[in-house]
């Protein structure tokens, strides 16, 4: 969507901020001997508490609150009996709906002691996250988000995921542009105009570059076991620096 009033922005900065605090909230409580299943009714709790509903159920019929992904797992881990181990790669993606719009957001952090590939796995895509926004203005092209991402990636000697990437957001989660790309793609022409809301995010690999559905219909997994990060933003377009939704 192209957020062209207050109302808007004031909306979009509502359900970004309940978003980003679900996404706190569950970041803190992970620990060796939580279960997904715990950490998403800590999310969901959240998402309760201020009216909003989680979009993965709402739009999709999502077996969870929140999507939560460990280790090989990229994106779409189904919450349930899965026991979190000390070492583990842990991505927490966290959208709902509050009034008619959208936030999306997620973060990823090992659990201690952390091995060192993970770690720094971990600090590079949030790196690269920050390094897209830094160039996202209106007049840029959009293109310039994946250049960016897959800059940062390659520079500490790791992959981006390219089957999954950023999109469109605001009035449903899942909105054009649907490929907001995190690798550079130069036949990419779009320009990114003020007020676009997008939701930027790279999932930053040790080795594959793309991944398959397990046999459950959701989960996202790397073929060659390689281990995965993602953080994301939900971010408005302007012509200076893009506001950040879902920062805390």
């Amino acid at each position: 969507m192209t957020a062209n009033t207050e109302k808007d922005l004031t909306a979009l900065r509502k359900i970004g901020e309940v978003v980003a605090e679900a996404r706190e909230e569950m970041l803190s409580a992970i620990k060796p001997g939580i279960t997904t299943a715990e950490l998403d009714a800590i999310g969901a709790k959240v998402l309760e508490k201020h009216g909003a509903k989680s979009a993965p159920k709402c739009q999709y019929h999502f077996p969870g609150s929140t999507c939560i992904s460990l280790n090989d797992v990229a994106a779409h881990g189904i919450p349930g009996s899965r026991i979190i181990k000390k070492g583990d790669l842990v991505n927490v993606d966290v959208s709902a709906e509050l009034d008619g719009y959208f936030g999306d957001t997620g973060a990823t952090l090992v659990v201690e002691p952390a091995p060192e590939l993970k770690r720094n796995l971990c600090e590079c895509s949030r790196a690269a996250l920050y390094a897209a926004i830094e160039i996202v203005k209106a007049g840029a092209k959009i293109n310039l988000i994946g250049r960016a991402i897959e800059n940062e990636a390659r520079s500490h000697g790791f992959s981006v995921i390219k089957n999954l990437t950023g999109h469109g957001i605001g009035h449903k989660l899942h909105e054009e542009p649907f490929n907001v790309l995190s690798f550079y793609r130069k036949n990419d022409k779009n320009i990114l105009h003020e007020g676009l809301v997008i939701a930027i995010e790279g999932f930053i690999s040790s080795g594959a570059e793309f991944v398959k559905e397990d046999a459950d219909g959701w989960t996202l997994r790397t073929p060659d076991k390689s281990m995965v990060a993602q953080y994301e933003h939900t971010v408005v377009v302007t012509k200076n620096k893009p506001v950040i939704l879902t920062a805390l």
